[in-house]
């Protein structure tokens, strides 16, 4: 994966990974990263720790650079570019330049905080919605959250970490079905914050269980159940969320794009949302000790599987680049954007980045619950 990170950096000077072909490698590229551009920055601040020499600091900031033209911007996804992007170099390098770019949009998302609702709506600029209006929510929305406790801890100012917590519980709340498995997402009437409808736009329909629906609800859950565990509703939705995925996952613990499409098992894998189901475990497992190694030994159990059936090997083994995670589904979803609509088996930057980060955790490279 070090491989494929030191290759991928030569399309910055054009934009940063989205998606890749499974069988070249050559990125699809966005100018100032999307949503999803902050996974590959994420990757090379990681990769910086574990190997300073090849890869540099000056390298990660160029990378940075790029996402910058977001700061500002109405859309709760970025908090996921700009934590992984920016506060994380500040978590792991003490990176003052990362630190200020994170501050700068985490202030921006307490400004979209909307006190109606009772949470950060998804806001005008958010993209992979087809009509985001005024009183629109998502699971995927849980992005902010990470990036808003850092925010309170980086500053000492407690009003990111409240409004983090009124985000999370009222998305939880909204998205999280009885039985633990989760809808994608939901429009609120404006004037009272009252759900109107629950939805997904991205999933078979809006009864199922998208795969990365599930993913986001337990990533941030169980982020939130490290970083404030003096909270236990965030264990509880955590551990309710993995559990769910743990009992319904494939015997061979790589997910499909949706648990309820009626074709499987002839449809679309999606190891994207497998790589976050191990990266949340590995998270919930630092929050509970010794309580958590199950959920350690279930993260380890999947990373191998990921690794040893959709991760190219080096040549002579294959002769396609190595390193690449194949067997991402953006969606198979008709309203899928259009740049997207080929991307049903591919490398997704972000899987690729939880995988890297969960192998970083399980060799040692970064301490369980530190980002």
């Amino acid at each position: 994966m070090l491989d494929r990170i030191d290759q991928s950096f030569e399309v910055v000077n054009r934009g940063l990974p989205h998606w890749a072909s499974s069988n070249t490698g050559e990125w699809t590229v966005t100018p100032d990263g999307d949503w999803t551009g902050g996974a590959y920055v994420g990757q090379l601040w990681l990769a910086h720790g574990i190997d300073s020499a090849r890869f540099t600091a000056a390298q990660a900031e160029r990378a940075l650079d790029r996402m910058r033209p977001r700061l500002e911007r109405r859309t709760a996804f970025k908090g996921f570019g700009f934590y992984y992007g920016a506060a994380v170099a500040s978590i792991l390098h003490g990176h003052d330049g990362a630190a200020e770019a994170a501050l700068i949009a985490a202030k921006s998302l307490v400004d979209m905080f909307d006190e109606r609702l009772g949470l950060i709506p998804l806001g005008e600029d958010a993209e992979e919605a087809n009509a985001v209006g005024a009183a629109e929510s998502s699971i995927d929305s849980l992005q902010a959250t990470a990036l808003l406790y850092w925010a309170s801890d980086h500053s000492g100012d407690p009003r990111y970490a409240e409004i983090a917590d009124r985000h999370l519980r009222r998305v939880l709340e909204i998205h999280v079905r009885p039985d633990g498995s989760v809808v994608q997402s939901s429009t609120l009437d404006p004037a009272t914050g009252e759900v109107v409808r629950t939805h997904t736009h991205k999933g078979y329909s809006d009864t199922s269980t998208w795969g990365r629906a599930q993913g986001w609800a337990m990533l941030y859950a169980s982020h939130a159940a490290v970083v404030r565990p003096h909270e236990p509703a965030w264990r509880d939705y955590a551990a309710k969320t993995l559990d769910w995925w743990i009992a319904h996952v494939p015997r061979d613990l790589v997910a499909y794009w949706d648990f309820d499409d009626p074709a499987i098992p002839e449809t679309s894998r999606d190891t994207a949302a497998t790589t976050i189901a191990a990266a949340a475990a590995l998270r919930l497992a630092a929050a509970l000790g010794r309580a958590g190694d199950h959920y350690r030994d279930f993260a380890e159990r999947t990373v191998q599987a990921v690794v040893d059936t959709y991760l190219t090997p080096t040549p002579p083994a294959d002769e396609r680049p190595h390193g690449i995670l194949t067997g991402g589904c953006f969606t198979r979803k008709a309203t899928v954007r259009s740049q997207d609509a080929d991307a049903t088996d591919v490398e997704l930057v972000f899987g690729s980045y939880f995988l890297f980060e969960a192998l970083a955790v399980l060799t040692g490279a970064i301490l369980p619950g530190r980002i």
